[in-house]
C-alpha cells in the first residue's frame, strides 16, 4: 500500500442531521469517502467571540485516503453551513487490512 492511499478519517461537526447527511452524501457520492458515520447528540462548549457558547451538534467522521484528504476538506468547507467549520484530518496507524482496502477502492477515481 502506497502512503497516499493510507487511510484517514477527517472530523467535522454540524447543527443539524439534516445537514451533516446532505454533505456525506456528497462525498459518498463523488468517492470523497468510503463511508460517512453522523452521531447525534452531542453537545459542544467552547468560547466564541468571548463568550463560552452551548450547542447541540452532530459529530461526522469521513473515512478517507491521505490521497482524498485535501480535496475533501476543501469540499467540506466549500458546503459546510458554518463560517468557520471544525475539519480535522486524523491520520490512522493501523487496522484491518480489507477494511483499508475498502477504503482505498471506494475512493479511488472512477
Amino acid at each position: 500500500m502506497s502512503e497516499q492511499d493510507a487511510p484517514v478519517f477527517i472530523y467535522t461537526t454540524f447543527g443539524a442531521m439534516e445537514e451533516a447527511e446532505e454533505l456525506g452524501y456528497e462525498l459518498v457520492n463523488r468517492k470523497l469517502a468510503a463511508c460517512v458515520n453522523i452521531f447525534p447528540g452531542m453537545v459542544s462548549l467552547y468560547e466564541w467571540q468571548g463568550d463560552v457558547e452551548r450547542a447541540d451538534e452532530v459529530a461526522m467522521i469521513v473515512k478517507t485516503r491521505k490521497a482524498r484528504a485535501d480535496e475533501t476538506v476543501a469540499e467540506i468547507a466549500r458546503l459546510h453551513p458554518y463560517d468557520e467549520p471544525a475539519v480535522l484530518v486524523v491520520p490512522l496507524a493501523g487496522g484491518s487490512q480489507p477494511f483499508i482496502d475498502w477504503i482505498a477502492a471506494q475512493t479511488a477515481a472512477r
